[in-house]
């Protein structure tokens, strides 16, 4: 069963969301506050609650959550011009939904420091 977060609910289609990609492991869809012109979110479809609950035996998992993003940044032709990855872990981290998901972010230039 996978856990009763905002993002379980989405997996388990009991609440909409604008999905751009799906396969067994993950799901990919955009954000519904979108800090820049493309705000994917990727989670797992296993229920992880933040990057520091992954175990080793994640070590797959946590490959094709980057390797889907990849995918998608390819898919929304954001890939040549370039994207940030964040992964916030933990309140003090910013995270807010705890289940596990890369933010894909592009189609402007990003700044540095974030925040």
């Amino acid at each position: 069963m996978i856990e009763d977060t905002i993002f379980g609910k989405i997996i388990r289609r009991e609440i909409p969301a604008d999905i751009v990609y799906e396969d067994d492991v993950c799901l990919a869809f955009r954000d519904v506050t979108p800090q820049a012109p493309t705000h994917v979110l990727v989670i797992p479809k296993k229920p992880i609650p933040k990057l520091a609950d992954a175990t080793v035996e994640d070590k797959a998992l946590l490959g094709h959550l980057l390797l889907t993003v990849k995918t998608v940044a390819e898919q929304l032709g954001i890939s040549t011009d370039g994207y940030r990855v964040v992964i916030n872990t933990g309140t003090n981290g910013g995270q807010t939904v705890f289940h596990l998901h890369l933010h894909l972010l592009g189609g402007r230039s990003l700044h540095w420091p974030p925040g």
